[in-house]
């Protein structure tokens, strides 16, 4: 099934315009060794970083690199092993509810329908009359208002990653986790979705950290993009550059400004010049 044209977005009602700061400081992690091995794991080493509320963070790297630990200690669900990561000045909680996060697969319950699958998202404690308010309002926002009652096999993967989205969105975080979340769509499936993404960013304002391997999907979403990597003493990934990314959203994806940082970050990734292809290794 081909994916639809959302309609234009308009700001949200329901969604409040709340957005957290995020901030990492000396942050590092590190995992236990296999039983036949005496040396740990160091994923990552003295990461810092302040993330100014309503901004749109890109974090590139390799695979294995860190990014989604790095993204799973901002949400609670996993805990750095030195440092520290805040939102909003405060720690970091064990699934933090300050945050939603969207994953590369939709994880959509298949029995439900898209309609139910948003709803799941929705904070404990609120009416139902308000919850249904809420749902119908986030199912509009990302353009699938006439797909509602369907299920998750009945449409494309594209519109799963609106409902996965539209599902982040009905927790109403101060923070937007996203990892890796339009890496499994076809190309030009994913170009609608980096737009969609940006119209929701305005319609319903918050912070987003954005996990991607995708050079070119970092510059047109991103107002900065981390470079991770490793460290030249103990193997643990730091940041390597931190780019601001001019102009303002959305930006002419063929800039001669915006091929001038593909370059440099693709020589980050030690890629050369004349490289083809997005994937990174």
């Amino acid at each position: 099934m081909a994916l639809t044209q959302a309609p234009r977005l308009t700001r949200s009602t329901h969604v409040t315009e709340r957005a957290f700061g995020v901030e990492f400081r000396d942050l590092g992690r590190s995992f236990p060794a296999p039983k036949k091995r005496g040396v740990e794991t160091s994923v990552l080493g003295e990461v810092t970083l302040r993330i100014e509320p309503g901004e749109i963070v890109a974090i590139l790297g390799p695979s294995g690199c860190g990014k989604s630990t790095l993204l799973r200690i901002a949400g609670g669900l996993d805990r750095p092993t030195s440092g520290s990561v805040t939102i909003d000045g405060a720690a970091v909680a064990e699934f933090d509810p300050r945050c939603a996060i969207g994953f590369q697969e939709p994880r959509l319950l298949p029995w439900r329908t898209l309609e139910q699958n948003v709803a799941l998202g929705l904070p404990r404690g609120g009416s139902r009359a308000d919850g249904r308010e809420i749902v119908a309002e986030l199912v509009s926002l990302v353009g699938l208002s006439n797909f509602s009652g369907h299920t998750p096999r009945q449409i494309s993967g594209g519109m799963a990653q609106r409902a996965s989205l539209a599902r982040a969105l009905a927790r109403n975080p101060g923070v937007l986790l996203l990892d890796e979340p339009f890496g499994a769509l076809d190309a030009l499936t994913r170009l609608k979705m980096q737009d969609l993404l940006l119209e929701v960013h305005a319609a319903a304002p918050t912070t987003v950290l954005l996990v991607t391997h995708d050079v070119d999907e970092a510059l047109q979403l991103a107002d900065r993009v981390i470079l991770l990597g490793k460290g030249p003493d103990d193997g643990a990934n730091r940041i390597q550059q931190v780019i601001t990314v001019p102009g303002a959203r959305p930006r002419d994806r063929g800039s001669a400004e915006l091929a001038e940082l593909r370059a440099q970050l693709l020589g980050g990734l030690g890629i050369e010049r004349h490289a083809s292809g997005d994937e990174l290794p």
